[in-house]
């Protein structure tokens, strides 16, 4: 069966190009277990994925997985950061793989850190990939394997003999099957399905810095070195609707952040800043769900879109294909926001 990939255009809000480039486990999914565990689940898909796209494609998105870092600033922090991912360890039947650093073991992984940092939190399964060369990459294989329409800008969907009517800005493309992934797009086109998406946007700032020598091996929540040598930093949360500027506040306290945990940064040049907004529902977790009302429509909307990218392609995707959703995704349709406000209310 043909696929066609109708695409708003260079307007839309492209998460994909702001991205951190991290394929983080440690942290996601402390309450809520099957997140956590397809999380997981997509970490260890990676290196295949990876291997995928360079041999679909050509090239290769700099995947890494030396384990990730979280800093604490302070032995509140970091206790903490003990009982959260001791309490996720024993939620997990397959295991969760973390070791708690003070600050002298810390510096034997990372001999720059500040005096600031109180220690960290350790886990193997986290990684790191470039996020230009993944979407490079990502952009590539789209470009093999579909009808690519960009510029379509979706205005009306209507379903009609169980096929559906998608209406764009360029006329309109009939299909059987028909899968929302617009991300914060999705808050307007679901409801035209019978589904819906509370997601809203959420800022993050990135900085990027001239390139240094290598001395950081490994991720950081908040800071990352590039094969390149530049590093970049982040991050931040604002909810300030649909506005992608930076700002020197921001940028302020993502750099004096940085400083503290690493002050070999104190003298280093910035040589670029960028805004990019979050696709973030009430709870942070992904919605997926195929309508009642519109069988063969569904919705699949996320935060961490990098760290999910090898379970929505090699595990989602075929499902989809087939015209279903796989079975531990069947708690994250969005009904549960409306049992959270009737809870709420009594």
């Amino acid at each position: 069966m043909a696929t066609c990939l109708l695409d708003e255009g260079d307007n839309a809000f492209r998460a994909a190009r702001g991205n951190f480039g991290l394929v983080w486990v440690q942290g996601k999914g402390s309450d809520a277990p099957p997140y956590a565990r397809w999380t997981r689940s997509s970490a260890d898909l990676w290196p295949r994925f990876a291997a995928a796209l360079l041999q679909e494609t050509g090239v290769d998105p700099g995947y890494a997985k030396p384990g990730g870092l979280m800093l604490c600033m302070s032995e509140q922090e970091l206790e903490a950061r003990r009982h959260l991912l001791g309490r996720m360890r024993s939620g997990l039947e397959e295991g969760y793989d973390f070791q708690m650093l003070d600050r002298e073991d810390l510096r034997q992984l990372l001999p720059e850190v500040g005096d600031a940092v109180a220690g960290a939190s350790f886990c193997p399964h986290d990684g790191h990939v470039s996020p230009l060369l993944l979407l490079r990459a990502l952009h590539q294989a789209v470009l093999d394997r579909v009808d690519y329409r960009p510029g379509d800008e979706v205005r009306e969907i209507h379903r009609k003999q169980d096929l559906f009517h998608v209406c764009t800005t360029e006329g309109t493309v009939t299909a059987p099957r028909l899968i929302l992934a617009a991300g914060l797009g999705n808050a307007v086109l679901a409801p035209m399905v019978g589904l819906q998406a509370p997601v809203a946007p959420v800022r993050g700032q990135i900085l990027v810095t001239e390139k240094l020598r290598s001395f950081l091996p490994m991720p950081t929540m908040q800071v990352r070195q590039t094969e390149a040598g530049t590093l970049l930093l982040g991050d931040s949360h604002e909810e300030v609707g649909f506005d992608v500027s930076s700002t020197t506040a921001a940028a302020r306290d993502i750099a004096r952040r940085a400083v503290a945990q690493f002050p070999v940064l104190a003298d280093v040049q910035l040589i670029r800043a960028w805004g990019a907004l979050r696709v973030m529902t009430p709870d942070g977790l992904p919605i997926y769900q195929q309508s009642l009302s519109h069988p063969g429509a569904f919705i699949i909307t996320c935060h961490s879109g990098v760290t999910l990218a090898a379970a929505h392609a090699l595990r989602l995707a075929p499902a989809l294909a087939r015209g279903e959703l796989l079975p531990d995704l069947k708690s994250f349709c969005a009904e549960r926001f409306e049992e959270r406000h009737e809870l709420h209310v009594h």
